[in-house]
């Protein structure tokens, strides 16, 4: 093994009500990929943060090549060559990728300094190529797919002679092409002696990845392994701090009267004449590759996109759903994809749980913020939201929190439908297995839920009947238990 490139000692990091980092000492060795894992809360972000100059810790040291340094400003991290890729992008849609990559810091022409543009296209194609990436440089950001979106974003990051990279869940929104596509530059990083924090809640990556593994546990470092020495047993023990038992804690429930029934859902171009029925207590799984058209239902059946053909009966009457605001009246709830989609950040937790519900909790035009408060109280107990206040914004949680405040606003609103839009994305083990039991206490009281999910073992694991989805259609239908990894990825990629 290469030398140190990066050292970390006694980093410590506190808020009002949380120690988010507690003395926590970590170690990079050149062209190494070293995992960092924890539950959401535990610390991974903030310690990223710090080594990419967005927040100051509050003590410890940081050493790069054996030389201590501060670090006082991202600009600062990327000109000791430290580069930052975030879970959430921060690729500007509407340019074009080379502007993306060189955003700030275009080339000009002499004398005059103009933009030269041939100059930052054929920049920018060479860095591209330096990544074995197939991108056209004048392509708009916006018409990319999310996982060639993250590879802009690489590019950009390493078009600053990046020699540390750190990676916040960067293989949370892509498909398993797309992962393996980012493994492999990730590789091709190594070999050219890039070092990588890779952070992930994607326990199965560690060892296709890393060769060493780090474990945070509510702000504190639980240990450090080789990856070799770190199954997913051991790697779990460590996170939650006790043996989780079963991950998909799947009940079984009697199924009930039909309370959804779609016929013929048409978007043109998009969906292609999709039925379905969901019934009380029951649990329906789409599965299907990016690109299957499953956040397009989702979005047509709760009014967000117009349908051009179909019909969709509640209780055995036909509805019109023109909007998310009807879906809301008539009983639909739909946790996004993008949990940001669903919530305000900048609001604290009561306002957010119960923005779907403003209608029972408001008299005579005024918001009851007593009861808004109690039903916050409520959730959050129930749901077990970590939070030093209940006042807290949303901004400030963690992701799986986040989560969770996502979820309990379509509990507050008494919802007969959900969809579950991905609801264990981004989140850890733990979370992973309340967002489930949370699942089957909504069944059991006779909800009916459409999860939609790209993870094979969840959608077998907690689904009744699962719907398989490719090219804007269904393609296939199994009652649970009776289909496996095999058959649904078969159906979801065979070209018909």
């Amino acid at each position: 093994m290469s030398s140190f490139i990066l050292r970390a000692e006694a980093i410590d990091k506190s808020y009002p009500g949380v120690h988010a980092l507690d003395h926590v000492d970590f170690d990079l060795y050149e062209g190494e990929v070293h995992a960092l894992l924890g539950e959401n809360g535990a610390g991974k972000s903030t310690f990223m943060k710090i080594l990419s100059g967005s927040l100051p810790k509050d003590s410890g040291r940081i050493f790069l090549r054996g030389q201590e340094v501060e670090i006082e400003s991202p600009t600062h991290a990327r000109e000791l060559g430290i580069g930052m890729v975030y879970q959430e992008l921060s690729v500007i849609s509407g340019l074009s990728v080379a502007e993306n990559i060189f955003l700030g810091r275009l080339p000009k022409r002499k004398p005059f300094g103009t933009v030269d543009w041939s100059e930052a296209t054929s920049q920018a194609k060479r860095i591209l190529d330096d990544l074995g990436v197939d991108i056209d440089p004048g392509e708009r950001v916006g018409n990319l797919s999310m996982g060639e979106q993250q590879l802009t974003e690489i590019a950009k990051t390493l078009s600053m002679k990046a020699q540390i990279l750190l990676l916040d869940e960067p293989s949370s929104a892509l498909s398993d092409e797309e992962r393996e596509r980012l493994f492999s530059i990730m590789r091709g990083l190594q070999e050219k002696g890039v070092a990588i924090i890779y952070v992930s809640h994607r326990l199965v990556e560690v060892p296709q990845v890393g060769q060493r593994v780090t474990v945070l546990r509510d702000g504190a470092k639980i240990g450090t392994l080789p990856v070799d020495q770190a199954d997913e047993a051991t790697l779990i023990r460590m996170m939650v701090g006790r043996e989780l038992g079963e991950q998909y804690p799947k009940e079984r429930t009697e199924r009930g009267r039909e309370l959804l029934r779609v016929q013929g859902l048409t978007v043109k171009g998009v969906l292609n004449d999709l039925s379905l029925s969901l019934h009380e207590g029951e649990i329906v799984g789409i599965f299907g590759v990016l690109g299957a058209g499953r956040t397009d239902f989702a979005r047509a059946l709760f009014g967000i996109d117009p349908i051009d053909g179909g019909q969709v009966f509640l209780d055995g009457r036909k509805v019109e759903i023109s909007s998310p605001s009807e879906a809301i009246e008539l009983g639909l709830g739909y946790l996004t994809e993008d949990r940001k989609d669903g919530l305000v950040p900048r609001l604290p937790i009561p306002a957010n749980i119960t923005l779907a519900s403003l209608r029972k909790l408001c008299r005579l035009g005024f918001l009851k913020h007593d009861e808004e408060r109690m039903s916050a109280e409520k959730y959050v107990e129930e749901l077990n939201i970590h939070t030093p206040r209940l006042s807290q914004r949303i901004e400030f949680l963690s992701g799986g929190n986040q989560q969770k405040v996502a979820l309990a606003k379509w509990l507050c609103s008494q919802a007969k439908v959900v969809i579950f839009d991905e609801p264990t994305r981004g989140i850890d083990v733990g979370a992973k297995v309340e967002v489930f039991r949370l699942m089957n206490d909504l069944a059991k009281e006779g909800v009916g839920i459409i999860m939609i999910s790209s993870e094979l073992p969840e959608v077998l694991a907690m689904a009744d009947r699962i719907l398989v989805m490719a090219g804007g259609s269904f393609v296939a239908e199994y009652e649970g238990g009776q289909a496996s990894q095999e058959d649904l990825m078969r159906d979801a990629v065979v070209v018909r």
